[in-house]
C-alpha cells in the first residue's frame, strides 16, 4: 500500500464486494472464450490466442482497459463470449494504443451483430482519442446465421471500413493490422484499409474468398496458401507488407512499428505519475453503503481517487448536493462533478434538499463549472450517482427546465474530454446531464453497484399500478394474489435491467470495474484522451486544416 494511504478496516460481505465477487467469476468465464479444448486447438495450429497475443503486445506490468468484455454475455445461449474479439485501451512502447483482437476460440472468430458493435466503438475511442489502433485479424468472416444483424445497415459491417477510410485519409490516426489467421471475404478490407499489414507464414490466410468458394464460383481448385498466404501477399500481389515466422514475431514486429510512430503533440504537458489518493480505493468497499437507496459521503469517495485526496471545491458552500471542484488523478489534472447523497441541510436556514437529485440552483452551478473547465481545457470526471431532476410546483416555478437545458447543453458542447464513473444509480434526465451515453463521452465507467434506468422498480410499480392500488384502498381493499404477483414481476424485471453486467452486455457502459481497477483505469483513459488537443465532440470531428477548402 503507498505510503501516506489512510485505511481502516473494509466490512466483509458488503454490496459492493459481493456484486464485485460474482462479476471476477463472470470476467473469469469470458476471458477462457470457447473453452480450454478450443484454447488447445488454437496452440495445436501454432498460434497464440487473442488474450495471450494482447499480453504479448502489451508493455508488462502496465494498465488494460478492456471495454466490452461483458458484451452479449447473457445472449445466445452462452454461446458468444465477448461476442468473439477482444478490444480495449492499453499500452505499447510507453505510448497509449486501442487493441481489436478476434477471438478465434469463439465460432471461429466470426462477427455476431455485438461483434461489429464492439469493433466500431473501438475505432471511435482510437478516433477521439486520436491514438493507434491495432487489428489483431483471426476470423472466418461474417457468423452467417446472424448475417441480418452484421451486413447490412447504417451501423453494419460496412461502417467499420467507412471509420477506416476516414482515419487513413483524414484523422491520421495509425491502423497497424497483423493478419494472424483467416481474414476472408469484406473482412479482408479491415487490413486493406490500414497503414501497415504483417502476415503470419503457415497460419495467415487473406483473400475475398476462400479456396471452396473460388471452387464453386470458377471451377479453380487452389490450396489455401497458394490462393492468399502470406508469402502471395508479400511477394506476389503487394497487398501486405511484412511476413514473420510466427505469432511471436509478428507481436515484435508491431511493438517495433509502434515505437517508430511520430508523436503529435497533446493536449496538455502530464507528468508521468502523481502522488497515492488519501484512502485506498478498497476502502469503497465500505464507503458505499449495502442497500443503495442509503447515504454516503461523496467526499470520502473522491479521497479514494483523488491525488492526495485532495479537491479544491468550487461553490462548496451553495447547491451543496452537487459537488464541482478540480484535483488530480495520477498526475492528470482534472475538474470532478459528483453527486451528494443524504439530505443537504440549507445553512441558510431553509428548506433541505436531497443528494443525488438535481435543483435549479446546482443545474446552474453545474453549467458554470462545466464552461470555466472548457475554458480552461481541463479534462472533466463526471462521478454519477443521480436519481434524476426535482419535480414540483416549487421546482417548476423555479425555472428548473431552463436551468436543466443550460446544465445539459454545457456539458454537451464541452469541448474537452469528458470521463463518467457510476457509483450507483444512473437515473432519469439526471443520467443524461451528467453525460449520459448519448452525449458522447469519451469512456464511461462503472462500480458493480451501478443501477442505469428511466426510475428504481418501485417507482416503475407506482407509476404502472398506483391508480388500481388507490382504487381498492377506496373500496377498503387489498391488492390480491394475481396483482401483487404481477407487481413483483416488475420489480423483479427492473432489479435484473438495472444491474451494471445487464447495462455492460448491451455495449451501454464500456467497462464494470472492481475498486482495486479504478485510478489505474482512470489515468489510463484520461491519458489516452490527452493525445487529441482538438475538440472532443462526436468520433471524428475534423480538424480546420482538414476541411475541404484546406486539404493538400
Amino acid at each position: 500500500m503507498p505510503d501516506g494511504t489512510a485505511t481502516r478496516e473494509v466490512r466483509p460481505g458488503s454490496r459492493l464486494r459481493a456484486l464485485s465477487q460474482e462479476l471476477e467469476e463472470l470476467r473469469a468465464t469470458l476471458r477462457k472464450g470457447g473453452g480450454e479444448k478450443r484454447i488447445q486447438r488454437q496452440h495445436d495450429q501454432g498460434k497464440l490466442t487473442a488474450r495471450e497475443r494482447i499480453q504479448h503486445l502489451l508493455d508488462p506490468d502496465t494498465p488494460w482497459v478492456e471495454v466490452g468484455l461483458l458484451v452479449a454475455h447473457d445472449q445466445y445461449e452462452g454461446q458468444a463470449p465477448g461476442a468473439g474479439v477482444v478490444t480495449g485501451v492499453g499500452r505499447v512502447q510507453g505510448r497509449e494504443v486501442v487493441v481489436v483482437a478476434n477471438d478465434a476460440t469463439v465460432k471461429a472468430g466470426s462477427w455476431w451483430p455485438e461483434t461489429i458493435t464492439k469493433i466500431l466503438r473501438a475505432q471511435e475511442i482510437a478516433m477521439r482519442c486520436r491514438i493507434p489502433i491495432i487489428y489483431l485479424v483471426d476470423s472466418a468472416g461474417v457468423n452467417l446465421p446472424y448475417q441480418g444483424g452484421v451486413f447490412p445497415g447504417q451501423y453494419g459491417a460496412a461502417r467499420i471500413f467507412y471509420y477506416n477510410s476516414i482515419m487513413r485519409r483524414y484523422l491520421r490516426v495509425p491502423q497497424l493490422s497483423a493478419v494472424m489467421g483467416p481474414c476472408i471475404a469484406g473482412g479482408a478490407y479491415l487490413p486493406a484499409l490500414s497503414d501497415t499489414i504483417i502476415m503470419v507464414e503457415g497460419t495467415s490466410f487473406m483473400g475475398l474468398g476462400g479456396p471452396n468458394l473460388v471452387k464453386g464460383a470458377t471451377g479453380q481448385v487452389v490450396g489455401q496458401e497458394e490462393l492468399g498466404g502470406a508469402r502471395v501477399h508479400t511477394e506476389i500481389s503487394g497487398v501486405a507488407h511484412y511476413r514473420v515466422p510466427d505469432d511471436r514475431a509478428c507481436l515484435a514486429k508491431l511493438r517495433e512499428l509502434v515505437g517508430e510512430l511520430p508523436v503529435e503533440p497533446p493536449a496538455l504537458l502530464l507528468p508521468e505519475g502523481g502522488a497515492a489518493p488519501l484512502r485506498d480505493p478498497t476502502e469503497l468497499y465500505e464507503i458505499l453503503p449495502d442497500d443503495h437507496r442509503q447515504p454516503y459521503d461523496t467526499h470520502e469517495v473522491l479521497e479514494c481517487i483523488l491525488d492526495g485526496g485532495h479537491l479544491d471545491e468550487f461553490q462548496s458552500d451553495r447547491a451543496r448536493e452537487m459537488i464541482c471542484g478540480t484535483g488530480h488523478i495520477d498526475g492528470v489534472p482534472v475538474g470532478i462533478i459528483a453527486n451528494a447523497r443524504g439530505l443537504i441541510k440549507d445553512p441558510r436556514g431553509g428548506k433541505p434538499t436531497f443528494g443525488g437529485i438535481v435543483y435549479t440552483e446546482s443545474a446552474r452551478k453545474v453549467a458554470y463549472f462545466i464552461e470555466t473547465m472548457n475554458r480552461q481545457r481541463r479534462p472533466i470526471l463526471f462521478v454519477q450517482d443521480v436519481s434524476g431532476f426535482m419535480v414540483g410546483p416549487e421546482a417548476e416555478h423555479s425555472g428548473i427546465i431552463r436551468a436543466g437545458a443550460e446544465f445539459v447543453e454545457a456539458m454537451a458542447t464541452a469541448t474537452v474530454p469528458k470521463l463518467v464513473l457510476t457509483l450507483n444509480h444512473a437515473s432519469g434526465a439526471g443520467y443524461y446531464a451528467m453525460a449520459g451515453q448519448g452525449f458522447d463521452p469519451d469512456f464511461i465507467l462503472s462500480l458493480p453497484t451501478g443501477r442505469m434506468g428511466v426510475m428504481e422498480g418501485e417507482s416503475a410499480v407506482m407509476a404502472l399500478f398506483s391508480g388500481q392500488i388507490e382504487k381498492l384502498k377506496a373500496e377498503g381493499k387489498v391488492p390480491d394474489e394475481d396483482l401483487t404477483t404481477r407487481m413483483d414481476e416488475v420489480r423483479a424485471e427492473y432489479e435484473r435491467q438495472l444491474d451494471a453486467r445487464f447495462a455492460a452486455a448491451r455495449g451501454f457502459v464500456d467497462e464494470v470495474l472492481v475498486p482495486e481497477e479504478l485510478r489505474g483505469a482512470l489515468s489510463l483513459l484520461f491519458r489516452a484522451s490527452n493525445h487529441n488537443p482538438g475538440p472532443h465532440l462526436g468520433p471524428f470531428t475534423l480538424p480546420d486544416s482538414l476541411t475541404p477548402d484546406h486539404r493538400g
